[in-house]
């Protein structure tokens, strides 16, 4: 480049011009020692001390930058090689070492910028792992937590850090079908019971190699809810279908048992006339029992507003007498009043059927930063196992004349408002039905 050849030629120069000058004065001085009548040998001495003097005393100050320069280049460097991109060069020279020391600062500030960049998506990325509701679990070949995000600590430690510890530490502390599963590297979907409700996770385990050690990625995904979602909406649709065959057969059978009636009368046979009266009214039950099937399939989505606590009691405490727990919170709720009221009605109508004392039906409001939390309690005989796990599915009842609606209604009503329900036995008799629901978002 003819830039730097001209900045070679500047650092040449000055050495050639202090050489030159060197030996003008060691060549020059012993002459004019000869002309004046010295002797040559003392000429030719001080020529070459003189020589070598000026060289001295020109050379240092150049190689002495020089090599403050060289160091300020190898410190730089070096720090590149440490990771550190932070050290900028202060030379302001005019030659190869000033364009190196410049280089050198744009190299550092792209590195800085890079660094930087690096660093933010490095932490968008952390951010993104930490919120996901997916948990993921990272182990070394010799089995030790190297990384994990927020929902595995919460779904396989309680929240407490994972980092370090061994992996069969762990397992011992979460579900046995789940411990299984995570130890013999089981893809596919499991089932387990937990805080008496069953939950669904897909597990997904994938090898590699990272720094020459074996690694291995554990995925682990809620799949209840999305699992839930899909059989609510084929027991809907089996619902509809079921709906719209009884309703095409019920309206022409109800239809010519009130003209059968009318034919008895006419003909005075009150036993003809029973018979059709005992056609009508199974005819009205199978219709009331279809739409209850129908409102169910066709849960419109929540309207949901803000609703004072006192107003959502002073409904419901009329059709289904309670007691109410501890005081109502001073922030309202925020949910479909309808929805969330049959809800309660619901709840409160399967506890005074639970066998228990209709005065020990206990309803209490909660309230924190999340969500609201509303609890339903009773004194009946509670739930087995085996009934709290279907409890909330469509169609089962333990009732002898139950259509297994109630508590499905429920669930639908709270997931559809983006919160969940919990059934639980309480301590010394009876079942606890807890629903939660989320304050709206804000931007």
């Amino acid at each position: 480049m003819p830039g730097m050849a001209n900045l070679n030629f500047s650092i040449e120069g000055k050495l050639f011009a202090a050489v030159l000058l060197a030996v003008a004065l060691g060549t020059g001085i012993p002459f004019g020692l000869l002309y004046l009548g010295a002797q040559p040998i003392l000429a030719w001495s001080a020529g070459l001390l003189l020589a070598l003097t000026v060289a001295t005393l020109l050379l240092r100050p150049l190689t002495r930058n020089l090599n403050r320069a060289l160091q300020s280049l190898e410190g730089g460097l070096l720090n590149f090689r440490d990771g550190d991109f932070s050290i900028s060069l202060a030379l302001s020279r005019e030659d190869q070492l000033g364009q190196l020391a410049r280089l050198y600062n744009e190299v550092g500030e792209i590195l800085r910028r890079e660094r930087a960049h690096i660093h933010q998506r490095e932490l968008l990325l952390d951010t993104v792992i930490q919120s996901s509701p997916l948990a993921l679990l990272l182990v070394d070949q010799s089995e030790h937590i190297i990384y994990a995000n927020t929902s595995a600590r919460h779904l396989l430690h309680n929240g407490k850090p994972l980092q370090g510890h061994q992996l069969e530490q762990i397992l011992p502390l979460c579900p046995a079908e789940l411990a299984r599963a995570i130890e013999q590297q089981y893809d596919g979907l499991i089932s387990y019971l937990s805080d008496e409700s069953t939950h669904t996770l897909h597990i997904s385990n994938s090898l590699f190699v990272l720094n020459s050690q074996k690694h291995r990625l554990i995925l682990l995904r809620e799949m209840t809810r999305e699992l839930t979602r899909a059989e609510v909406q084929v027991w809907k649709k089996v619902i509809r279908l079921i709906s719209h065959e009884l309703n095409n057969s019920l309206a022409p059978i109800s239809s010519m048992a009130h003209s059968g009636k009318l034919l008895s009368e006419k003909l005075e046979s009150e036993q003809l006339a029973g018979v059709f009266d005992v056609i009508a009214e199974r005819c009205r039950r199978l219709t009331d029992f279809t739409q209850g099937y129908a409102r169910f399939a066709k849960l419109p989505p929540p309207n949901c507003e803000t609703v004072p606590w006192s107003k959502l009691i002073a409904g419901i405490q009329p059709l289904h007498p309670f007691k109410l727990v501890g005081t109502l919170p001073e922030r309202p709720g925020y949910f479909d009043p309808a929805q969330v009221e049959q809800a309660l009605l619901n709840l409160l109508k399967n506890a005074a059927e639970s066998g228990g004392n209709e005065n020990e039906i206990t309803l209490q409001i909660e309230t924190d930063f999340h969500g609201q939390l509303i609890s339903v309690c009773d004194r009946g005989p509670g739930m087995t196992d085996n009934i709290l796990r279907q409890a909330l599915l469509p169609f089962f009842s333990t009732k002898p004349q139950g259509v297994g609606l109630g508590l499905a209604l429920c669930k639908e009503i709270i997931d559809a408002h983006g919160g969940h329900i919990r059934l639980h036995n309480r301590s010394g008799g009876g079942l606890q039905v807890n629903l939660w629901l989320p304050w709206p978002q804000t931007d």
